[in-house]
């Protein structure tokens, strides 16, 4: 047996003389330098036994990508968390995976939380590390065997942790660096968080596979971003990387003339981004859907027609079909999307019944997003079947009301919830963000022009800006508890 994750991103790179990461403070860390620090990193790690859990809640860099790679070569299960999450939070993290390590830069904050036996801090286990003879011995791991575990943002209920496996991570990036032509030559501009699918899973796994280079920075900065594009040949990033970008006169055609592809995920980008990147870049953003159960499903293509408002096609190898109560519905109809391909998880980590709920026995897993298929086969996720908001006993589909509340002067961008009321069961509700002079009164009338009355908003409330989680996603249970 080989370990074959680790043979695959991680294994051609021991001597390689090439830079992989650029950092902002002009240093480069070259493939040879990167792998011997994770053999440090492995020989520290040798204490625990394969399969155990190494949760890290630490600062993005070099030595946080080093660990990761270090568990794949050790056969351990790398669970990487937020830094942002408290104590509370973190108890229920460590508690519930049973992490046979924690490494964290904020350790003293948590000695009341009575995990001091599996505490390392980030600067001890560096200084083992230093002082450690790189190892090369890789722990054997078949394709089936854990490789990580990603809890759910845990809008509703507990946070669930999500089982993936070697070939979960392996098979999704052989795919996106193929459907998205990476090769050696290309240096991703790096802005992304790595404790999430998006910034590690792909961004990360893809450049690996592909032997190519990032410009790896801490986080987004107007001015680091605007530098770092000089550098890069590709850019993964939310939407609001893109927002904010096109709000820096800065950012014109001149500084991106040599870049070859600029990505977009974890949220949904408005068509109006779409335009005015287009307008402003000449490039046209491609849009993806993926989540933390599965990376990456589909995409827009690579060669053809980017389309506004919808994620493109299956990625090859996975297969994707719209259902209602468990049956397929007609093209062009919205219903539940589910997913099958080797990028589905295993499951929910001590979770069973949950799983059994969400993972089908023939391997189709039950998204819990809405969308539909064209007849063209391109994809348009809906919204969310928790958000769904059912009035008067009308399905309501939240995203169909906000493209047209986007569209209307005055309007940054909105978001449409449901609220108890006493007649209809729900309400439907609008929270708007303003861009300049908003009129509710003009606004009103203009989605009355658009959509039937049980899909018109009874309410209406306007916020400085819309609740997200750290990857983008509107939060819409904070503006449920908010307004409800």
């Amino acid at each position: 047996m080989a370990n074959i994750l680790f043979d695959a991103l991680f294994a051609p790179h021991r001597d390689g003389a090439d830079p992989f990461l650029h950092l902002p403070d002009g240093r480069r860390v070259t493939y040879g330098g990167f792998m011997d620090r994770v053999g440090q990193f492995a020989a520290v790690l040798a204490q625990l036994d394969p399969g155990e859990r190494v949760a890290v809640q630490i600062a993005k860099t070099p030595d946080a990508l080093a660990i990761y790679a270090a568990c794949v070569q050790r056969g351990l299960v790398f669970l990487p968390l937020n830094p942002a999450y408290t104590i509370a939070e973190m108890r229920y993290f460590l508690t519930d995976s049973g992490a046979g390590l924690f490494v964290g830069d904020r350790v003293p904050t948590y000695e009341v939380m009575d995990i001091t036996p599996w505490v390392e801090t980030e600067a001890t286990l560096a200084q083992l590390a230093d002082a450690a003879r790189p190892m090369t011995e890789v722990v054997d791991r078949g394709p089936d065997d854990l490789a990580a575990l990603l809890y759910t943002s845990g809008t509703t209920g507990r946070s669930k942790g999500a089982m993936l496996s070697h070939r979960n991570l392996l098979s999704n990036a052989e795919v996106l660096r193929d459907v998205w032509v990476f090769t050696g030559d290309d240096v991703l501009l790096h802005a992304l968080p790595i404790f999430h699918t998006h910034g590690l899973f792909v961004g990360t796994n893809i450049t690996l596979l592909a032997g190519g280079a990032m410009v790896f920075l801490p986080g987004f900065d107007p001015d680091a971003m605007i530098a770092g594009l000089s550098k890069a040949t590709t850019l993964m990033g939310v939407p609001t990387f893109y927002t904010r970008l096109l709000d820096d006169d800065r950012f014109d055609r001149d500084l991106v003339a040599h870049m070859r592809l600029f990505v977009s995920g974890s949220a949904s980008l408005l068509a109006e981004t779409h335009d005015r990147f287009a307008a402003r870049t000449g490039h046209r953003i491609l849009e993806r859907y993926g989540m933390t159960e599965t990376n990456m499903n589909t995409s827009n293509p690579y060669e053809g027609e980017r389309r506004a408002g919808t994620v493109g096609h299956p990625l090859p190898g996975v297969e994707l079909r719209i259902t209602h109560g468990g049956a397929e519905v007609p093209t062009g109809e919205i219903g539940t999307i589910e997913v099958r391909g080797p990028n589905v998880f295993q499951g929910y980590w001590q979770m069973p019944e949950k799983t059994a709920e969400e993972l089908r026995p023939d391997g189709w897993f039950i998204t819990g997003d809405l969308g539909q298929v064209e007849a063209d086969g391109y994809v348009t996720i809906v919204g969310r079947s928790k958000d769904l908001v059912i009035s008067g006993g009308y399905n309501v589909y939240p995203k169909e009301v906000e493209l047209v509340l986007d569209d209307q002067p005055g309007v940054s961008e909105s978001a449409v919830i449901g609220v108890p009321d006493d007649d209809l069961g729900e309400a439907v509700l609008a929270v708007l963000v303003a861009a300049g002079d908003l009129d509710i009164a003009a606004v009103q009338a203009g989605a009355a022009k658009a959509l039937a009355r049980y899909k018109q908003p009874r309410r209406y409330e306007v916020a400085e800006a819309l609740p997200r989680n750290a990857m983008g996603k509107v939060q819409k249970n904070v503006l449920r508890e908010r307004f409800g």
